[in-house]
């Protein structure tokens, strides 16, 4: 029997494991497509989307306010005891000065009724009407800034994914030069033709180049992760990248960019300060609204029912129709001068934001500026780390030759490899830095 669960338990497991293993989905992605399925995956865009959405739903709902309405009201009534009123008793043959007791109306009492009222003038209603577009235009405005930063997040973290390959493959390429180098340096030792101290500073550097090629390969594992993340990716799934680092540094490459017009207006962080400078000049027009009249007409109609029976449904109950129709008048007179406070500090936000609207216009050019000189010194460091790679490479290929002829020793040799390691890994952040920094321009420029 208890083998009988054992089994029944690692066949479930089993079921579950192949399961598990049938929903993990792989990705395959350039970085084009990567962006391109951010911006509709991506955890914020969707967000984003949802919020232009709502924000058309409150453009409808803040309409609809200067729109017909039309309610609806049924209400039942059972008087258990009714109340009764005094009433003088002479009335009714009795004694002056005395009272009798009289209950008025019915037991049972319903009514039902329909309501349409229009809403005929509001000032407030069509700067409400004026906001609600603001704050579509606002969202909208928002969902095209979360595009952009997500772009330069994904293009950030694609690369470097990337640059965690291409490390580990200049790594793994190292390690078996310097193998080879090692055995060919043990075998010149063992035959007494130079010290000891040669091979085992070898191994020394063999040693350093395993151990940062773990940690590149643990880094490109998170680096993978991030990008899942950007991309609205489950973490189980496989991702498989499918440009290259030094392909897309040279795609990255334009001049052209430098040498455009920047319009500081076409920037969507200007747009977005133009939105709250917008929605500050209709505050100040909504505090001055308030002190309109506002005018307003409803028409009822109804019917009521009475009886000591519960008889309402019967068709003989007799029902007492009415109907009626009127204007309602509102005129603001005198408020201890609190409407004018209220207008005075909507007035003194407008100035603020055309304020802080002159500071983002500024903080534009700079950024600009600084971002422009970023990416052109990044072409400038691509072309300076490219030949101080070549002149690296040239001088550990010499050293290697010295130590084999027996005119360099090991360290030599080791302090040109550190030098030529070093030019690889420049090299290979200067090509990240020229697809990041033209991110981080493009971000600024760009319209939508």
């Amino acid at each position: 029997m208890k083998k009988t669960h054992v089994i029944a338990l690692l066949a479930f497991t089993i079921g579950l494991n192949a399961q598990q293993k049938s929903t993990k989905q792989s990705y395959s992605y350039s970085l084009n497509e990567a962006i391109e399925y951010a911006l509709t995956h991506n955890y914020s865009a969707i967000n984003a989307a949802r919020d232009i959405d709502a924000a058309k739903e409150k453009k409808w709902e803040t309409t609809t306010i200067g729109l017909p309405q039309i309610n609806a009201a049924v209400g039942y009534q059972n008087n258990i005891k009714l109340q009764k009123s005094l009433i003088p008793a002479e009335f009714f043959g009795g004694q002056p000065g005395e009272f009798a007791e009289v209950a008025f109306g019915t037991k049972q009492n319903m009514a039902a009724s329909a309501t349409l009222s229009q809403l005929i003038f509001n000032g407030s209603y069509l700067v409400g009407l004026q906001s609600a577009k603001v704050y579509l235009q606002i969202s909208e405005n928002a969902k095209i800034k979360t595009n952009q930063e997500i772009r330069e997040m994904v293009i950030n973290a694609y690369g470097n994914v990337l640059l965690a390959d291409e490390s580990i493959t200049i790594l793994e390429k190292n390690k078996a030069n310097l193998e080879k180098t090692l055995n060919e340096t043990n075998q010149i030792f063992k035959n007494g033709l130079i010290e000891e101290e040669n091979v085992e500073q070898l191994q020394i550097t063999l040693a350093t180049i395993k151990s940062a090629q773990e940690n590149v390969k643990r880094q490109k594992t998170i680096a993978t992760n991030m990008l899942k993340l950007v991309l609205g990716i489950a973490m189980e799934n496989d991702l498989t990248l499918t440009d290259k680092l030094n392909a897309l540094a040279q795609n990255n490459i334009d001049l052209g960019l430098t040498q455009a017009p920047f319009l500081v207006e076409n920037t969507i962080d200007y747009k977005i300060q133009e939105n709250v400078v917008q929605s500050n000049k209709l505050l100040v027009l909504l505090q001055k609204s308030n002190a309109l009249p506002t005018l307003a007409a409803a028409y009822n109609f109804g019917y009521n029912a009475f009886g000591n029976q519960f008889q309402f449904f019967n068709s003989n109950q007799h029902w007492l129709n009415y109907s009626n129709v009127g204007l309602s008048l509102n005129v603001p007179i005198f408020s201890s001068l609190g409407r004018s406070a209220k207008t005075q500090q909507a007035k003194i936000a407008l100035e603020q934001s055309k304020t802080k609207m002159l500071q983002v216009e500024q903080t534009l050019k700079l950024q600009f500026e600084k971002a422009k000189s970023d990416y052109e010194y990044s072409l400038e460091q691509l072309n300076t780390t490219k030949s101080s790679l070549t002149l690296a490479e040239r001088i550990e290929n010499k050293q290697q030759t010295k130590l084999k002829e027996g005119l360099s020793s090991s360290f030599d040799l080791s302090e040109a490899q550190r030098q030529l390691y070093t030019a690889q890994q420049n090299y290979l952040q200067a090509m990240l830095d020229v697809i990041n920094k033209k991110a981080t321009l493009e971000k600024i420029v760009t319209q939508n």
